[in-house]
């Protein structure tokens, strides 16, 4: 028995020592847990999830957290055009109602500038606090391209009622209305060549009176268009201006009645003429009338 005691106590030596180093080295290491891998759908379909949540606490008056669901979507990178252009333009509305106008320029202004095609609705337009900030950035930019545009034709002076009409649209875009009314009215006195120029001028001629509150004498401005182009309408974003959209609505439909009116006294005039030359080519000689002389 004292024989097997000292026969096993090496053994138990080295089972204690293994016990005593793994005690030192602890428990093997696990093996470190798989990352989900993020795929450019992932993101997408996040940075569309933020903007519809944005845009839903935008509606529900949660100013803070819409802006802050609205920039973290644009941040991925991954949304349209159209669609970070609709993120710009709930910011720059946040910006407009929280009095950070500044910001609210610049967010409309990045709107404008990813999508040309960037408009507010009629009734986003309308709005007191960031519709006149948004029709500012939108007739500034106007302006500057107008003005790229033309740095980059050549030089060539202007006619009298020509440079009135150019001269009138500066004073337009800066705002000075008055101004533009009287530069405006001078280049259709000077007689403008180019009926597309005609238009314009008359157009922003009834722009101005809207904005100086001279609503009958804008109506008659319009209506006026007709009778050089009867196919005249206002873009989009330009009918929706609050100024003018109802004296242009009923403009218009007195405008086409006028042309649609004059269209059937010519087409009764023209067929009243024909008659006439019909009647006169088939109708015979009358009795007794002296037949011509033979030489």
């Amino acid at each position: 028995m004292k024989r097997l005691a000292l026969a096993l106590f090496p053994a138990l030596l080295l089972l204690g020592a293994c016990a005593d180093l793994q005690k030192r080295l602890g428990d093997p290491p696990k093996p470190a847990p798989v990352s989900p891998q993020i795929t450019e759908g992932t993101l997408r379909a996040r940075a569309a999830e933020q903007l519809a949540l944005g845009q839903k606490q935008f509606d529900g008056g949660d100013m803070d957290n819409a802006q802050k669901n609205l920039a973290q979507s644009l941040e991925h990178g991954m949304l349209s055009k159209a669609d970070q252009s609709t993120a710009r333009k709930y910011l720059a509305m946040i910006h407009c109602v929280s009095n950070r106008e500044a910001q609210c320029r610049d967010e409309f202004r990045r709107a404008f500038e990813i999508n040309p095609d960037f408009a507010l609705t009629q009734a986003e337009d309308g709005h007191p606090i960031w519709g006149p900030v948004y029709r500012s950035v939108r007739t500034q930019l106007i302006a500057e391209r107008e003005a790229a545009a033309a740095a980059s034709r050549p030089r060539i002076p202007l006619a009298k009622a020509e440079q009135f009409l150019a001269d009138g649209m500066v004073k337009y875009d800066a705002g000075d209305y008055p101004e533009a009314h009287r530069l405006l009215e001078l280049s259709l006195k000077e007689g403008l060549k180019d009926k597309a120029d005609q238009v314009k001028a008359m157009k922003h001629t009834a722009f101005c009176l809207c904005l100086e509150s001279k609503y009958p004498q804008c109506r008659a401005e319009f209506v006026k268009i007709y009778e050089i182009d009867p196919d005249f309408d206002l873009s989009p974003a330009e009918a929706g201006h609050p100024q003018w959209t109802k004296t242009f609505a009923s403009a218009k439909a007195q405008g086409k009645r006028m042309v649609a009116e004059k269209a059937a006294k010519e087409k009764a005039d023209k067929e009243r003429a024909e008659k006439a030359a019909t009647k006169s080519a088939v109708t015979p000689p009358t009795a007794g009338a002296t037949p011509p002389k033979k030489n």
